[in-house]
């Protein structure tokens, strides 16, 4: 009875665990399925006008995009932050201070933003507005090491969907942001919430029609006129729909057209960094040829001195004593009893100054 009730247990346990890996995935994948639909109802909502707080799409977007961050994220401490929570600011505070021009110290000394969540959302904007969100996270992930220290196993951000994440959030530069946050206080309390209304759509099926549906679709296909095969698919004739649609493809050319430009000008930063490096690279050979030619130089006048001075030891080793006897001959004045006595200098000065010790 005990053995079986110890197999109960641990086939509880195995259960709870497979449940508890799906339900990770399952989390994994809504978000970044979300986060796309997010970025392409952005790039469709902008137009000219820079996108800022007052837009609906980007107050959601900025939700899931804390969400994502925060997916996983190792439990509160009280002594990492000012307001005792661990947010996400505070594994990109450390990850990306290697991006080269970061706007971290700028939000770290931002007296109107204290706590760790409304500085991770001022990062959002500010990030955003650089057209360098992509670069941010990218850097961040390069840092492994921080990334395992801040998440949990099955995060995001230790995945391959942050790879994904990357690649969706390059197109956001395409899109002018606008924010305004000297003397704005972010609210850094309350919780974000995604709203997924605008991205469920629900089609009816055939088989889920009522039979006032049927009905009407029964008249019309044995009417004379000449309608579709299915009603209740309307054709698009209006000529206002026509102009809207025109209209939307028009701006999603727009779109695409600003993407490729910022796409184009990124390739020709790059090709001009690769130029630079190769010339830079270039420099470093020569300077390593030279350095290796004046080692070269060095040792070769180093193994003449190396020699020499042996050749020098080589004479002074059988006669060691000979030079210093031959140099002692040559002394033949003592040099004992050459400078005079303290009483002889008395004995002088008295005798040229003899009114010196006369009162």
């Amino acid at each position: 009875m005990e053995a079986s009730f110890v197999q109960t247990i641990m086939a509880l346990g195995l259960s709870s665990k497979k449940a508890s890996s799906r339900n990770v995935a399952v989390e994994r994948r809504n978000l970044i399925t979300v986060c796309r639909f997010s970025v392409k109802t952005l790039l469709e909502k902008y137009t000219a006008e820079p996108i800022d707080d007052s837009s609906e799409e980007f107050v959601n977007f900025a939700a899931i995009l804390e969400q994502i961050l925060s997916h996983r994220f190792k439990g509160p401490v009280s002594w990492f932050s000012s307001d005792g929570q661990r947010g996400f600011w505070d594994y990109i505070r450390l990850a990306c201070s290697k991006v080269p021009n970061n706007c971290v110290g700028s939000i770290e000394n931002m007296e109107n933003i204290s706590t760790a969540r409304a500085k991770g959302r001022a990062w959002i904007r500010v990030a955003l507005m650089e057209k360098r969100m992509s670069e941010y996270i990218t850097t961040a992930l390069r840092d492994t090491r921080t990334t395992r220290r801040f998440y949990d196993s099955g995060a995001i951000m230790l995945r391959e969907e942050a790879t994904v994440l990357t690649g969706m959030l390059i197109g956001l530069s395409a899109i002018d942001f606008s924010f305004c946050l000297k003397g704005e206080v972010l609210d850094g309390k309350t919780p974000v919430v995604i709203d997924y209304t605008p991205y469920l759509k629900f089609t009816q099926s055939y088989d889920y029609l009522t039979d006032e549906e049927e009905r009407h679709s029964a008249e019309s296909s044995t009417s004379e006129d000449n309608s579709p095969e299915h009603p209740y698919l309307p054709l698009v004739t209006d000529e206002d729909s026509w102009y809207s649609k025109w209209h939307k493809m028009e701006q999603k050319f727009r779109i695409v057209y600003a993407q490729k430009g910022y796409l184009e000008e990124l390739v020709r930063l790059r090709e001009s960094q690769l130029k630079d490096l190769e010339a830079e690279n270039r420099r470093l050979q020569l300077q390593l040829e030279e350095a290796a030619a004046q080692n070269q130089r060095e040792k070769r006048e180093l193994e003449g001195v190396i020699l020499e001075l042996q050749e020098q030891l080589t004479g002074l080793i059988p006669g060691d004593h000979a030079p210093l006897a031959q140099g002692s001959k040559e002394i033949t004045t003592p040099l004992v009893n050459q400078w005079p006595s303290l009483g002889t200098l008395h004995r002088a000065e008295g005798v040229s100054d003899p009114k010196r010790y006369r009162r």
